[in-house]
């Protein structure tokens, strides 16, 4: 069943089982109270009687004294306790009721009776008659005219209750249709982006701000999101594949030419292998880091754990030097309990890798590490002694598959991925990463740690 017929059905039914709900009540409350109000009548009017026929009893024959009290809708009786009882006084419409055998009542009696399917007051009221014995001056009354009205509150609310059932109708239609628009454009969007036709967002102008248009308002921006992805996925895949196409070229052409003349020229042998060798190397390094941003982008999740940025930042340096054998000097400016952050451990030791492996790539000389704060932050910085950046292409060297200088980070191994990754993990663990350059003399890398809990989204 589709959403807009659930709301329509759910909407009218609860309607109806309300409106019943009500209307029953308020018949009831009204009979209830209508009873109540005749019978405190009837036994008031039968205290009346009852005076009137004790004061007159003496003076005037029973039959008489009766038929001067009877009801106009209704019978007057006396009924003793042993029987012999004078005959009942009933109204011209009521003549049947003199029928009914009496009973005898030790005390006051007052109920609602029903006799060929109407209903009647019925009160008894114990009365010392003239010679002594008590007697029972009882009153039926009919109850006509409530019913009458009982019939009447019935017609009215049965008009009531249709003609709400209809308002209710119309309105759960135009409610259904209210809420299903936006789920309707929704899913006709969504049609469209699947038929090919790129990536759609609703129109939401002249929308309260309800929950229905802030799910459009989450769908435009899920849209937004997608779209971006997809075109920085086009756009890694096209990078990647180009990148990925020079060394297997190089690779191709110098095999070919190791088959061709690599026998009868050793120095061609030499300067082939050595060639396939450093792409292949390259290759391997390339594919290891766009496994590692693919990674990094499926997975999102981070550890939060304290950590000492001087004590692993003086660890990563050791086991550098003692891998490849470069000569690092680290300063640490700030007491140890100062550089204890909450961060991703394992995160901002990548960080700091890629950040050393680019000093080690690109200079020759000393590699300098120091770590201070500046009371926010725990700020690590990595300056190596090598030819620099240019200040144009500072501002480019976080892009992906960028180099400064393709030659020759070609013959370094250099892939243009490493910046950006640290880009990305910075960014996921809220610290900062930037560089300072100086072409022909060096680079500073700069990775900065808030040193209060970050509130990751």
């Amino acid at each position: 069943m589709k959403l807009r017929t659930t709301i329509y059905v759910y909407t009218s039914v609860f309607f109806i089982v309300l409106l019943l709900l009500i209307n029953g009540f308020i018949y009831f409350m009204f009979d209830r109270l209508s009873i109540d109000t005749q019978m405190k009548r009837a036994e008031a009017e039968a205290n009346a009687i009852a005076n009137g026929v004790r004061n007159a009893a003496d003076m005037v024959a029973p039959d008489d004294l009766l038929r001067s009290f009877v009801p106009a809708e209704g019978m007057l009786r006396l009924v003793r306790e042993k029987g012999n009882n004078p005959s009942p006084v009933t109204s011209l419409s009521e003549q049947r009721l003199a029928e009914i055998a009496p009973s005898f009542y030790p005390s006051k009696q007052t109920e609602v009776r029903k006799i060929e399917k109407e209903r009647y007051v019925f009160v008894s009221m114990p009365v010392i008659w003239v010679d002594g014995e008590v007697v029972n001056l009882q009153v039926t009354e009919s109850l006509a005219s409530v019913d009458n009205n009982l019939k009447v509150l019935r017609g009215v609310l049965f008009s009531v209750t249709l003609v709400a059932l209809l308002a209710v109708v119309a309105l759960s239609r135009l409610l259904g249709s209210i809420i299903i628009r936006p789920i309707a454009g929704m899913t006709q969007t969504m049609k469209i982006i699947e038929n090919g036709g790129g990536f759609k967002t609703i129109d939401l102008q002249n929308q309260s701000k309800d929950e229905l248009y802030e799910m459009g308002e989450t769908f435009n921006r899920m849209m937004g999101r997608l779209e971006r992805n997809y075109e920085k996925q086009e756009q890694f895949v096209s990078n990647a594949s180009h990148e990925l196409k020079t060394p297997l070229t190089v690779i191709e052409s110098y095999a070919s030419l190791l088959r061709r003349r690599g026998l009868s020229r050793p120095d061609l042998f030499e300067e082939s292998v050595e060639a396939i060798h450093s792409e292949a190397v390259r290759m391997r390094e390339m594919t290891e880091q766009l496994l590692m941003m693919a990674r990094q982008t499926e997975s999102g999740s981070i550890t939060l754990e304290e950590c000492n940025l001087a004590d692993m930042t003086i660890e990563m340096a050791r086991s550098y030097e003692t891998a490849y054998q470069r000569r690092i000097e680290v300063e640490n400016a700030i007491p140890s309990e100062q550089s204890v952050v909450t961060t991703d451990i394992n995160k901002a030791k990548q960080l700091l890798v890629i950040v050393l492996d680019n000093a080690r790539k690109y200079s020759d000389s000393v590699i300098h590490i120091s770590v201070r704060s500046d009371g926010d932050h725990v700020i690590i910085s990595v300056r190596d002694q090598g030819t620099g950046i240019p200040a144009e292409e500072l501002p480019k060297v976080f892009d992906r598959f960028y180099r400064v200088d393709q030659s020759r980070t070609r013959k370094q191994g250099g892939t243009g991925l490493g910046l950006s990754l640290a880009s990305e993990i910075a960014a996921q663990i809220k610290a900062e990463i930037r560089l300072e350059s100086t072409y022909g003399e060096g680079t500073t890398a700069y990775l900065q740690f808030p040193i209060n809990k970050p509130a990751l989204a």
